[in-house]
């Protein structure tokens, strides 16, 4: 991929994607997003005990109630924050399943339900009224319903379900995806099964013991086009993102991502937790799958594009497992005529990789070594072509602000998550502030929230690290425009998973 830049106009080749704009406007010098502040003017702890009691949020503007998803307590905690300095608990809604996500639009609540005997059986969609928090509606799902949203016309609930395999690998329940008519209340199920059989290329994965694609796919995040007529479907171990037809309900096309290469300039990593140094940063000769977590999509200057959380996942199974650690991979002599020194400890000895790919000419030895997630956020073109990637940027930014907090593990210790996936991006939201497009990113094992514009999305700039102490693993992150926020300012929510937390910024 080539990028033009021009004063007026920006290319973006292999895309056919042309935008106009002043590149003036979109560095950040002098402009609106230098001028921003972020603070914590308030937050609550959802639940007592282990975590697992605050793990998704939702808002309606209209009542001015945070719903949280709470796995723990089998219930949506609801809060009021009309005055978000001063959060008060409302009632709670008891739940027929265990919660995995949840949505509002326009007043309705959707929530996406596992089966609470069976997690390889079906699951539901159920939604309420989010004044009176009255039970509307049940639909059905497919097997682990685990990120759910709106169509921004809020004609459709869209719904992932994720059909992971039992412990013992032998139930593997296919993915698929639901799709609801709100206002007829039509249940589609669109499943991937059109596809198997075929090659999806471009480091797609298909590895599960015996599985069919249709079988192996496990969808994990939804992102709708601003026009409701395409979602965007994240299916993280395969590393891969699926595009669907919601007027048709059908499946359009699944495209895989490819792969980072970590013996380039720009991608390096601190690979061992055992090498007594924190920040370590090299090129190592592995490549990274991008396996993204969460996924949104956003216009900028008309054009649009995906932004995904490459957090990174493996299948780590008793029927089956794909982890390995590089010193007890058997490497060809050839592709790593150094493996006994890239084997120590010190170096790739630790890293964290898989063993369902790299023998490439299937004689046994590993010829390229494979990592897991790209320790990054990367924009997209809604056909799966990379604009940009954050590369070795998230983890140079935390050692060079805190390197106490350099890949660390849900506030605890340092440099203990350089083996695995760093700080694993997790989730990801966009906010427009006048002309500007900010981005926010969330650290499930570091913490915190990074901020950046991405008004020039071949460019994007840093501009803060959100994160308090008391606040451990972020897994849910919604923004609030100033027009639907109880302040009149935009609003920032972040729900911790490990500390039971709900972190609310104000941005002004």
């Amino acid at each position: 991929m080539k990028i033009f830049n021009k004063s007026s106009l920006v290319v973006i080749g292999a895309l056919g994607l042309f935008y106009s704009c002043n590149l003036d406007d979109y560095q950040g010098g002098g402009g609106s997003t230098d001028d921003l502040t972020f603070n914590k003017i308030g937050g609550f702890i959802n639940g007592t005990g282990d975590e697992g009691f605050a793990e998704i949020s939702a808002f309606d503007p209209e009542t001015a109630k945070l719903f949280v998803v709470n796995p723990n307590d089998v219930e949506l905690s609801v809060w009021d924050i009309s005055n978000p300095s001063n959060p008060i608990a409302g009632t709670d809604i008891a739940l027929n399943g265990i919660p995995n996500s949840v949505a509002v639009h326009e007043g309705i609540v959707a929530v996406a339900l596992e089966n609470a005997a069976n997690k390889q059986a079906d699951g539901t969609i159920v939604t309420y009224d989010a004044a009176s928090q009255t039970l509307l509606n049940t639909y059905p799902a497919g097997a682990l319903p685990d990120m759910v949203t709106f169509s921004p016309n809020g004609k459709y609930i869209v719904a992932a379900n994720e059909g992971e395999p039992n412990d013992e690998y032998t139930v593997d329940p296919e993915g698929s995806v639901t799709i609801v008519e709100v206002r007829t209340g039509e249940v589609n199920q669109v499943s991937f099964t059109g596809f198997n059989g075929r090659t999806i290329g471009n480091d797609f994965r298909v590895f599960g013991p015996g599985a069919t694609l249709a079988q192996d796919i496990e969808p994990e995040y939804i992102a709708v086009s601003d026009d409701s007529k395409t979602a965007y479907v994240a299916l993280q171990e395969n590393n891969g993102i699926a595009t669907i037809d919601l007027r048709s309900k059908t499946l359009r096309d699944i495209t895989g991502l490819g792969v980072k290469n970590y013996a380039f300039p720009e991608n390096q990593i601190d690979a061992s937790d055992r090498d007594d140094i924190v920040g370590n940063f090299q090129n190592w000769p592995v490549l990274g799958y991008y396996h993204p977590d969460a996924m949104i999509f956003t216009r900028i200057q008309g054009a649009r594009f995906l932004i995904t959380a490459n957090e990174g996942d493996a299948r780590d199974y008793d029927g089956y497992s794909e982890e390995e650690r590089v010193k007890d991979l058997v490497l060809d002599p050839t592709a790593y005529p150094d493996a006994e020194t890239l084997q120590l400890d010190e170096n790739l000895g630790r890293l964290k990789t898989t063993t369902a790919n790299g023998d490439i000419d299937g004689d046994g030895d590993v010829d390229q070594i494979y990592a897991y997630g790209g320790r990054s956020f990367t924009i997209w073109s809604t056909t799966g072509v990379k604009v940009y990637d954050s590369g070795d940027q998230i983890a140079k930014t935390v050692f060079e602000l805190d390197p106490s907090t350099f890949n660390s593990n849900e506030g605890d210790g340092v440099d203990n998550r350089s083996d695995d996936k760093g700080a694993e991006p997790e989730a990801v939201e966009t906010l427009n502030i006048g002309r500007s497009t900010l981005l926010f990113v969330g650290l499930e094992r570091t913490g915190g929230i990074m901020v950046y514009d991405i008004s020039n999305p071949v460019n994007p700039r840093f501009i803060e690290w959100l994160r308090d102490a008391s606040d451990i693993s972020p897994e849910g992150l919604i923004t609030i425009k100033a027009e639907d926020s109880p302040t009149g300012d935009a609003l920032v929510i972040v729900t911790n998973e490990v500390s039971n937390t709900v972190a609310i910024y104000e941005v002004k």
